[in-house]
């Protein structure tokens, strides 16, 4: 079967269930408009009984006019009441006239709240549609991934249940705990080197082990490694660091660590264990070397790629995986969210600040708010533009509909319309809706801080140091309050770290890359002091997510807060703080010329 829009130099799919998936998008993307007038239609129809609905007077209708003059944007706020009925055990059809199976758990660090997103089984074969189409679009651009294994550290969390009784965890959770993976047919394009009995284990210290140690036994068979997160692939490697002298015992004397108690662990990982003093010999020999530059490649040889998220937030993370991997290629390979999986990139080898999504129409219904910052104005619904009618260059609030019921619902990630696939829109994610820092009437957000930072980090390539991970909090005990920014830096060679004096120029750099109403606050109100950079010790962020994780955070879905403000987080840097640095001098600011 050919496929002409989606073509590689590398050649024509690789096999004839990759030609019907191609060709699958290829429907879609063309057709996207009518898809999702068909889609609007089966939602708006199966629950058109539902008590949200109805109170819209739709009377039955299924068409998009109607649809779009009656039903409000909402955000979850709007819907907490109603999901919370769900949740105390109301079983009427509130949002969807299927039952509400079970509750998706967003980032605990997505906008500082635990939110509960409904869900119907039949979501489950749509996350899998889409699982299934990454493969056949990587294999158009890295051919023999069928000769190996990947090397994925995978996790789940332990489920809640809300007071109703239904099931509430993190998507990834349910994907892995359910039928479609555990029982997912034989693919030799898709082959993990993790057993499900580690993947499945809700600890995640014998999960990480045992995943590390099937890792290392087949490291010549590993094309290709990876995390749902790049925070989460380091933490993998902060794990060799420090239990690498167990593993290299374990594979020199084919038993396993007393620390794994899990039966079904203990049960699967004696098909895996053997006795190697070689590769015991050469684990040690690698690990206990100062320098673990490229140590990804001198572990797994035969690695073609990283995939890893390292859009966003994740940015700042690529620097370290560039260490550890010898420049490896990072392939982001979809975008989805606890309240939708949206669509697929299909230019994965593309590098990571060019990563675009292609929305597949057939998800949910897909609306798109024009986004601009500088308005004072209040969004509406009448500013929603459809999927097909997006204009490239433009940023949008992503707006959803799905068949589990949340209709118009404001996702809250900024997207950028980078071009189109036939007539689907490809999209850049830029960053979440939020404020992250604000002292006066200055509003910092995650994107501007990140490049702050990654403009500051510049300042330290002299001394092969980078920013590891960084938070920030806005100190208001100091009169006036001021910016305090948390790094954790890695440094190639200890004994040439960055002077104080380098450290106060990068304070004052991250000042001079705020935004005009910061410098202003700075210079001519003095209504904000100067920023603070308080190094830490290594491994710092590291403790920060076992808090977390401690605390109920997923380990799939945990994202290191780029702003912190609760009392324990706060103890716990600041007690690991090494050094601390303050701008010396005032930024750059004049006042904006009126036009």
């Amino acid at each position: 079967m050919a496929v002409d829009a989606l073509c590689s130099p590398l050649g024509p799919p690789a096999c004839e269930k990759d030609a019907k998936a191609l060709q699958f998008i290829e429907e879609m993307t063309r057709n996207a408009d009518t898809v999702q007038e068909n889609v609007m239609a089966e939602i708006l129809g199966r629950n058109a009984e539902t008590e949200y609905l109805r109170q819209y007077h739709l009377d039955g209708a299924t068409d998009r006019e109607s649809f779009k003059s009656k039903i409000p944007m909402v955000t979850y706020e709007d819907l907490q009441p109603i999901i919370q009925r769900i949740a105390n055990g109301d079983r009427s059809p509130i949002l969807s006239s299927h039952p509400i199976s079970e509750f998706l758990t967003s980032s605990g660090t997505s906008a500082g709240e635990r939110k509960l997103m409904p869900t119907i089984l039949e979501e489950l074969d749509r996350r899998q549609l889409l699982y299934s189409l990454l493969m056949p679009v990587m294999n158009l651009y890295m051919p023999g991934l069928d000769k190996g294994k990947g090397l994925y550290f995978l996790f789940v969390k332990s489920e809640t249940k809300t007071p109703g009784g239904l099931m509430a965890r993190p998507v990834l959770t349910s994907y892995y705990k359910s039928d479609h993976f555990k029982t997912r047919a034989f693919d030799p394009y898709n082959v993990y080197t993790s057993p499900n009995e580690a993947i499945l284990c809700p600890d995640s210290f014998q999960s990480m082990y045992s995943q590390m140690l099937c890792g290392l036994y087949e490291r010549k068979q590993v094309l290709r490694l990876g995390a749902i997160f790049a925070s989460g692939l380091l933490r993998t490697i902060r794990f060799l660091q420090l239990n690498w002298r167990e593993l290299a015992h374990d594979i020199r004397t084919g038993t396993l660590n007393s620390k794994i108690s899990d039966s079904d662990i203990k049960g699967c990982m004696v098909r895996v264990l053997r006795a190697d003093p070689d590769l015991a010999d050469f684990i040690e020999s690698e690990c206990s070397k100062d320098n673990w530059e490229r140590i990804i490649t001198r572990i797994w040889p035969n690695t073609k790629y990283l995939e890893v998220i390292v859009t966003g937030a994740m940015a700042q993370y690529i620097p370290t995986l560039d260490y550890y991997s010898g420049g490896l290629p990072k392939v982001c390979t979809m975008y989805a969210s606890s309240e939708c999986y949206f669509g697929l990139n299909l230019n994965p080898m593309c590098k990571p600040s060019e990563v675009s999504y292609t929305i597949m129409p057939n998800m949910a219904y897909f609306e798109f708010l024009p986004h601009d910052p500088n308005s004072s104005t209040g969004s509406t619904s009448d500013q929603l533009v459809d999927l097909v009618d997006v204009e490239v260059g433009k940023e949008y609030e992503l707006v959803i509909t799905t068949y589990a019921g949340l209709c118009r619902y404001r996702v809250g990630d900024i997207l950028r319309v980078t071009g189109f696939h036939n007539s689907a829109p490809q999209f850049r994610f830029v960053r979440r809706q939020n404020v992250l820092l604000s002292i006066d009437s200055d509003k910092t957000d995650e994107a501007e801080l990140q490049s702050a930072v990654e403009n500051t980090s510049r300042l330290l390539n002299a001394f092969n140091t980078t920013v590891v991970e960084y938070t920030s909090y806005a100190d208001i005990k100091t009169i006036p309050g001021h910016y305090v920014i948390y790094w954790e830096l890695l440094a190639k060679d200890s004994s040439y770290f960055p002077t104080n004096d380098v450290l106060e120029n990068c304070c004052l750099a991250m000042e001079e890359s705020l935004n005009s109403v910061y410098r202003q606050g700075r210079v001519e109100c003095n209504s904000i002091g100067a920023l603070e950079i308080r190094v830490v010790k290594n491994g710092t962020f590291e403790e920060l997510m076992d808090y977390a994780i401690s605390r109920g955070a997923s380990i799939n879905q945990y994202k290191v807060p780029r702003c912190v403000n609760l009392t324990p987080i706060m103890e716990l840097l600041d007690s690991r703080v090494v050094s601390s640095h303050f701008s010396q001098r005032l930024p750059h600011w004049t006042p904006e010329r009126r036009r």
